[in-house]
């Protein structure tokens, strides 16, 4: 259906998350996947989505001078949100528990920004969704870092893994905006950018 109307466009994903793909993948579009190197870095004054929009817009500028006027290049970030501050990718197994801990018997939020940008225009979007753990033990928090090595994923975990399975008492928003990308709104917005152009 998308796909159709997407046939005079090249629909460029900059990610190399697995989830991001199987997404794209299931919306049933044809893409490709580039892939440039970002120092993903952002002023300490941006608080909650500013982050992830800063983010999403900096990994678009090194294709910019580079994109055709049928290409359509799609790049995203997810952030943590929790006790005003922005949780990352966890560098190891200390920084994974310490993250886990604090998100034990809380809610935070996850938010992703994605950007869309074409020779002729960009537009942002960012979808926020909250997630309530219950109280993890320390045992259950070892376990997980353990078996599932979450060390490529915003807040230490992924809510499709054995973590989320036990721990996730109640989501308030789209589940698989908190794997990474929230579907719904990219498969509107390249719905409505190949019905302008």
């Amino acid at each position: 259906m998308l796909n159709e109307k997407l046939k005079h466009h090249n629909v460029i994903l900059a990610s190399q998350s697995p989830r991001r793909q199987a997404f794209f993948k299931a919306l049933d579009i044809d893409f490709e996947i580039r892939l440039k190197p970002v120092k993903e870095e952002y002023p300490p004054r941006l608080t909650h989505f500013e982050i992830t929009n800063y983010l999403a817009q900096l990994k678009a500028l090194p294709f910019k001078e580079e994109l055709q006027p049928n290409d359509i290049l799609i790049t995203s970030d997810t952030i943590v949100w929790h006790n005003n501050t922005a949780l990352g990718k966890p560098k190891n197994a200390d920084e994974a528990f310490a993250i886990l801990k604090s998100l034990s018997d809380a809610t935070h939020e996850v938010i992703t920004s994605v950007c869309f940008t074409a020779s002729n225009f960009e537009k942002t979007l960012y979808n926020s969704t909250k997630v309530t753990f219950k109280a993890l033990t320390n045992r259950e928090i070892e376990y997980y870092i353990t078996h599932y090595k979450p060390f490529d994923k915003a807040g230490a975990y992924g809510i499709q893994d054995w973590i989320g399975q036990i721990g996730v008492t109640n989501i308030e928003g789209s589940y698989f905006n908190v794997m990474g990308l929230p579907v719904h709104l990219v498969y509107k917005t390249l719905n409505a950018i190949v019905d302008i152009n």
